[in-house]
């Protein structure tokens, strides 16, 4: 039994570097002159992932992308729109083949993701709105269900 566990590959994950690829952040009522009586925020969030090997042996390039709409309840006008890109470079060791892909589209945005949580939170705030703290996204139920997807869009065999 010893040999069993010695014989599992060691897995290693280390974050070399984390910045921010790409962002802005557009405020409408700023521009517009509303308000806050005008004002019933809806906001929306969406994201999405991206993951490529760099040249350096093991070392991986994981981009989480989230872009967050503020529209008014009122009259559906847009308050604010963000867009975030934050980039991680990962080393990456000891993770079988075939585990790869979701390894580094769900356990590396998750070490990415409370850095994004604390952007996010401080560009709206620092935009004028009350800091936007956005809820734990669930990169597993996200990886699942972009697979679905690439399943669903693919051409069904005829028979």
């Amino acid at each position: 039994m010893a040999e069993e566990a010695s014989a599992a590959p060691q897995i290693k994950m280390q974050v070399l570097a984390q910045f921010v690829r790409d962002m802005s952040f557009e405020n409408m009522v700023a521009q517009k002159g509303l308000t806050s009586a005008e004002v019933q925020p809806d906001i929306q969030v969406s994201v999405s992932l991206d993951a490529r090997k760099r040249a350096q042996e093991g070392q991986y390039d994981v981009v989480t992308k989230f872009k967050v709409t503020s529209k008014n309840k009122v009259n559906g006008e847009t308050l604010f729109l963000m867009e975030l890109d934050y980039a991680g470079v990962f080393l990456v060791e000891g993770v079988p083949e075939e585990q790869l892909h979701p390894f580094l589209l769900i356990e590396c945005p998750r070490l990415l993701f409370p850095f994004v949580r604390r952007i996010i939170s401080d560009v709206t705030r620092d935009g004028g709105f009350p800091p936007l703290n956005i809820d734990t996204v669930d990169f597993l139920a996200l990886y699942r269900q972009e697979l679905a997807r690439r399943a669903s869009s693919q051409p069904q065999a005829v028979n």
